[in-house]
């Protein structure tokens, strides 16, 4: 069966770095996707998450459909909550250097077990 242009586009999806429009000033971006998913490495059962992305940026700011994207690539991935959070801030941290950033996967309860994972640029939990 062919594949959909959302599949391609996922398949092919890069995380893009735009010029900040305002480097000079110190400002919050704050980023919410409700609709994370990602495969448990152990049931194979799928796991969903809200992923909110907090960031004060530098000279790089990220571009929102390249995002958007990247993170629907997760969708079919056998993956811990823990490591899909990190593996988003190092992504994140690594494509824009900002002057603070801030992921948190927080994952539906399954089995009666609800997750939250933070990671930060500073150690301020």
């Amino acid at each position: 069966m062919e594949k959909k242009y959302g599949e391609l586009a996922i398949e092919q999806a890069q995380l893009e770095p735009w010029e900040n429009p305002y480097p000079d000033r110190d400002y919050m971006i704050e980023i919410t996707f409700p609709e994370f998913s990602c495969l448990c490495p152990r049931s194979g059962y799928p796991d969903y998450a809200t992923i909110k992305i907090r960031y004060i940026p530098d000279k790089y700011i990220v571009e929102l459909r390249s995002l958007k994207l990247w993170l629907n690539k997760f969708r079919n991935r056998y993956i811990s909550h823990e490591a899909a959070t990190n593996e988003i801030y190092n992504a994140l941290y690594s494509l824009l250097r900002p002057r603070f950033l801030e992921v948190i996967g927080d994952f539906n309860p399954r089995g009666n077990v609800h997750t939250i994972v933070r990671v930060r640029s500073d150690s301020q939990y």
